[in-house]
């Protein structure tokens, strides 16, 4: 597959988290003909797109106008863009922002022979007791906690009903973190909280186990991978000719102690860990451990961050000085 420098690569949810990691990708490969999509809002999600490189920028609710007449113009479609909150209770705006709209874009790119790449998400392997496999025949099997998960589940398997998985590629993402993601509140990643606080009060917080007979207090996995890798293989699918659905994680289900340790070893300073309930919005909701079975997707690019690399980098060239990737 190439890549063509006169023909637009839209990225939906580019001025989020992982769309300006991958809009930040792009520009490091050469590439700035690129539309992105968002919605900017009030906040400062605005600052992940200084010093970026792109053709223009558009509200979703314009992009449909936007791409009427253009059809030739069109190389590819990321889309990123999405409530990415799995604690969002409104199923009815889920359904419409999450699966519609992707549903939409989706048979407008097939329509025209655009490349086709959604993010889905590590949410719909529920609590992993059916595993973390990305294989077609287990797509089925997923048990979403939250509406969050299900959201993402439903595209899924509208995909597969419709016999397109060899036609679009869905990418499902594990814990993210990294650069970019301040905007995303509650929502970002557990680090974002750790480092003020270990070094407003010496201590970072994690939650108990609620399964105290599998995993102790801390000991609960997740599978955690960098944005600088997590954007990189996202972009790999620009250039390969792989379609159907992907994990994109480490492989590796490290411990929160683990992170916690990293964090306290990045600060340079000492900390102590403390533990402290679920809260109630998430009892039943909250996956204690994720890893990513990798196993398909064979040529995927090798990761340049391990967690301990990746938490210090984000920790100490981003973080502490308040910079964007």
């Amino acid at each position: 597959m190439r890549l063509f420098t006169d023909k637009y690569i839209v990225v939906t949810g580019g001025a989020g988290f992982i769309g300006s990691g991958v809009v930040r990708t792009l520009n490091e490969k050469g590439f700035s003909n690129i539309i992105i999509v968002d919605d900017l809002g009030c906040g400062e999600k605005w600052k992940n797109l200084v010093g970026k490189q792109f053709q223009d920028i558009f509200h979703k609710d314009e992009l449909f106008h936007w791409l009427e007449g253009r059809e030739r113009d069109i190389e590819a479609i990321i889309h990123l863009g999405a409530c990415s909150s799995t604690t969002e209770s409104d199923a009815n705006y889920l359904l419409e922002n999450n699966y519609r709209y992707t549903l939409d874009l989706a048979e407008y790119a097939l329509e025209n022979g655009h490349r086709f790449i959604y993010a889905s998400s590590a949410a719909v392997y529920g609590d992993g007791s059916k595993g973390f496999s990305d294989a077609h025949e287990a797509i089925k099997e997923g048990a979403p906690l939250n509406m969050y998960g299900y959201s993402k589940q439903l595209f899924d398997l509208w995909v597969q009903e419709q016999r397109l998985l060899d036609k679009v590629v869905g990418l499902r993402y594990f814990n993210v973190y990294g650069p970019n993601e301040a905007h995303k509140g509650t929502m970002a990643s557990a680090i974002t909280k750790m480092v003020p606080s270990a070094l407003e009060r010496g201590k970072i917080s994690l939650f108990a186990s609620t399964e105290p007979e599998k995993y102790a207090d801390g000991e609960q996995k997740r599978d955690f991978i960098y944005v600088k890798d997590a954007a990189r293989q996202t972009v790999d699918f620009l250039t390969n000719d792989l379609t159907g659905i992907y994990n994109v994680g480490s492989g590796q289900a490290s411990t929160w102690n683990e992170l916690a340790n990293y964090v306290i070893r990045s600060l340079e300073r000492p900390a102590s860990i403390e533990y402290i309930p679920v809260p109630e919005v998430l009892v039943g909701k909250y996956q204690n451990y994720t890893c990513a079975d990798l196993s398909k997707w064979v040529t995927r690019p090798a990761l340049d961050y391990s967690l301990e690399a990746g938490v210090k980098d984000y920790i100490q060239n981003y973080l502490l000085p308040g910079k964007t990737w």
